[in-house]
């Protein structure tokens, strides 16, 4: 059986990974919930390559979903899939990409320099 890891990163990268998995869920009978609702045998056939069979018969995603700040995924978990994740699937900072080249001239870059 072959089980796939879905990477979600960035702001555009979750959000097409939220559709996603709006998409696949309900192909294979997931409500958003995590619980099987489905009425086809054949939507529980290949289950596992996306999901992870939790307790109380709840499916959970296979997936990490990553960003450097935490706004994206409040919007995840606010979303209509949101409840489908685990805490442990988002990864996330608190900086942003925001300052990243103002970071590297003047603060963390000028450190870096300063000891070479």
């Amino acid at each position: 059986m072959r089980e796939i890891v879905h990477l979600q990163a960035g702001q555009c990268g979750n959000q097409i990974g939220q559709k996603f998995w709006e998409v696949i869920s309900d192909e294979h009978g997931i409500s958003p919930d995590g619980s099987y609702t489905g009425t086809l045998d054949q939507q529980l056939e290949r289950i596992n390559v996306y999901y992870t069979e939790a307790s109380q018969g709840k499916f959970v995603p296979r997936a990490v979903l990553v960003d450097l700040e935490p706004g994206t995924m409040d919007s995840v978990r606010a979303g209509r899939m949101g409840q489908i994740f685990r805490p442990d699937n988002f990864v996330f900072g608190q900086n942003g990409a925001g300052n990243n080249w103002a970071k590297g001239h003047y603060t963390e870059g000028q450190n870096w320099l300063s000891l070479c």
